[in-house]
């Protein structure tokens, strides 16, 4: 041992010495002090090491249990923060006043002030005009309506949420692509991937806005609106050379929507051929005298009576009280199996595949899709308006790249969802009116539209924008600010006001950001950096940012990016200050690659949202996001090299 202690090693051999002799270390007092000096580089192994503390193995524990519940029930993800806030509170992780402190952060107020804003752009045509200036100039070849799809998603969300940027921009795109002749499947993927790099060139992101808000709850100077424009213009640039170039010969080909939003082929777009029945109800039937709510048609079985004949007189989509009898035909919609039990309550089959039957019926199909934050959301055809009784008939569901026939109106609705709806134009006019549904630009359209008020909108948008970016007032404030102009002038009614608010987001938010901070205040923050920095002691800063992107982007594609930064941040930014690298360049990085959500379709709402009307397969998302995923990458660590000194 005394050869070895005045012996000089090299540093690898010093790490070893270290490691596998550390109680060698403790009792021989004769080592060097080159040793001893060596050893004080690897203390962060020793405190790994310590036993974990009750309060880090209960952080740990709630972070477990919300994963387990965002990934494998149908527990609304607002709902888990809120059981995650009054876990934290009640074992007094924190104490309770900082539990609630959420509720009146500033990351909150940003956000409502921000979706206000939005509504108000939108309410007075603001957006809309950007929509139909898309539909002018994208009329032309596949590369220009994709390059100009994708600019368009870039720019609208350098100033709204993403969701809602996509939301807003998707009936024009649609549009745009019917009267150029180009497949949905071209441009639905564009325009989701266009709206995510775009959220990553600006503050309003929320991952953006929440590191943000996790550097200066530790002291340090947040990220400005500014901050993320020129790494972020970067990624812009490359996410649509990579599209131009490569991407669009990746996504899937398809009908285009000149053709396929045709009633025909938009019945063969939902395979609807197969599962539509002409049945005539035989003297003695169950269901006879009995009501189509009473016949439990629908109840048991899963199938829609679309349609009744009695005689000359067509019933078409029958009221729930719409009385059955003997003799009448009726038009079924379901599978065959249900079909065939059908048969055996006194019901004799005429035809499968009753299309022609369809067409001479006084009512026309259309394509409806969920809205982002819509109310809809969880909810059954059966508990909306979108039921017979008010006129309409949801024939079939489109979800995950097939579509559904039998129960439709008991599925609880998902965001990207598309519904074949059949009604009266009138009927489909009333349905334009609610913000839970999206329907084709410029078709039945009801929306009352402020125009006379959009430059109002747009000089309180760029008012607010102004006085935060030249500080004279906090961004909190000035989005504050911004929101309660759009009130004042009349933008806005108080109830469109209210209404713009997603509170699911603010509970999402409010209810996570206690956890943080008690990954923070209990240690465990410190300790996990420790580890990292133990781990990569000898990675260069770059190195060290680039796997904590790749950490965080494959937490994103488990529980999306509005959670991620709260449990990923605190972590990332210790280990910053632990290595000396700049903690803001790591906020950038962690913000960043929490929208890197390219890979699958469930890992960002947008990315759902265009699952409907392209009629993607998971797969699609996969084999294009890919290269996205590397090119976004690849040149946010560039950005942060070459403007932020990361090296």
């Amino acid at each position: 041992m005394r050869f070895l202690a005045n012996t000089v090693l090299p540093a690898p051999m010093k790490l070893i010495l270290v490691i596998g002799s550390s109680s060698l270390a403790a009792t021989e007092s004769d080592l060097t002090t080159e040793v001893t000096e060596d050893t004080e580089s690897f203390a962060p192994l020793g405190y790994t090491c310590a036993m974990l503390t009750n309060p880090e193995l209960a952080v740990i524990g709630i972070i477990v249990g919300a994963l387990a519940l965002i990934a494998r029930t149908r527990l609304r993800i607002d709902i888990i923060a809120l059981l995650v806030l009054l876990i934290v509170a009640g074992a007094r992780l924190v104490p309770a006043e900082a539990a609630l402190s959420g509720f009146s952060s500033p990351v909150v107020i940003t956000i409502i002030g921000l979706l206000v804003i939005t509504r108000g752009l939108e309410q007075t045509g603001v957006m809309q005009w950007v929509g139909r200036q898309l539909q002018t100039y994208g009329r032309g070849a596949e590369a220009k309506l994709i390059a100009l799809v994708m600019a368009a998603g870039a720019a609208v969300s350098l100033i709204m949420n993403n969701v809602a940027a996509a939301a807003v921009l998707l009936p024009a795109v649609v549009q745009a692509a019917r009267e150029s002749d180009v497949a949905a499947a071209k441009l639905m993927i564009p325009l989701a991937f266009g709206v995510t790099v775009g959220g990553m060139a600006t503050y309003f992101t929320t991952a953006n806005i929440l590191m943000s808000e996790l550097l200066i709850a530790q002291d340090i100077a947040g990220l400005g609106m500014l901050d993320f424009m020129p790494v972020g213009g970067m990624i812009v640039a490359a996410g649509l050379l990579y599209m131009l170039l490569f991407g669009r010969r990746l996504l899937p080909a398809g009908a285009s929507l000149a053709q396929s939003q045709r009633p025909v082929n938009l019945r063969d777009t939902y395979e609807l051929a197969p599962q539509v029945w002409h049945v005539r109800v035989k003297p003695g039937s169950r269901l006879a005298r009995h009501t189509v709510q009473e016949s439990d048609i629908n109840a048991k079985l899963g199938l829609t009576v679309a349609a009744v004949w009695r005689g000359r007189e067509t019933i078409a989509i029958p009221k729930s009280n719409q009385v059955i009898y003997s003799s009448d035909e009726l038009l079924i919609v379901g599978r065959e199996e249900r079909l065939q039990q059908l048969l055996a309550w006194g019901i004799e089959l005429i035809e499968n595949g009753a299309l022609a039957a369809v067409d001479e019926l006084p009512i026309e199909p259309i394509e409806i899709m969920i809205a982002p934050r819509s109310n809809a959301i969880g909810k059954t055809l059966s508990e909306l308006k979108l039921n017979r009784d008010s006129g309409l008939l949801a024939m079939a569901i489109w979800r995950d790249g097939r579509s559904y026939h039998t129960g439709v109106r008991n599925m609880p609705l998902k965001v990207g969802d598309a519904i074949l709806v059949m009604g009266q134009a009138a009927d489909i006019q009333d349905l334009s009116r609610s913000r839970d549904f999206i329907l084709p630009a410029g078709e039945y359209s009801a929306q009352t539209i402020e125009s006379r008020k959009a430059p109002f909108a747009i000089l309180i948008t760029a008012l607010a924008l102004a006085i935060a970016v030249l500080g004279i007032v906090p961004l909190p404030i000035a989005m504050l600010a911004g929101a309660a102009g759009m009130a004042l002038t009349r933008c806005l009614r108080m109830d469109q006001f209210y209404a713009a608010v997603d509170w699911r987001t603010v509970f999402l938010v409010a209810g996570m950001l206690p956890l943080s901070l008690a990954i923070t205040e209990t240690g465990l923050a410190d300790r996990v950096g420790a580890i990292l920095e133990a781990s990569l002691a000898y990675a260069s800063p770059l190195l060290l940012t680039a796997v904590i992107a790749v950490l965080t982007m494959l937490v994103v594609q488990v529980i999306g990016g509005q959670v991620t930064p709260l449990l990923v941040g605190p972590i990332a930014i210790k280990v910053a200050l632990q290595m000396g690298i700049d903690p803001r360049a790591m906020a950038l990085a962690v913000a960043m690659a929490c929208s890197l959500a390219f890979i699958t379709p469930i890992s960002h709402p947008v990315n759902i949202l265009m699952m409907g009307p392209g009629g993607y397969k998971f797969s699609d998302f996969s084999r294009v996001g890919a290269g996205m995923t590397l090119v976004t990458l690849l040149t946010m660590l560039l950005g942060l090299a070459l403007l932020w000194g990361v090296y």
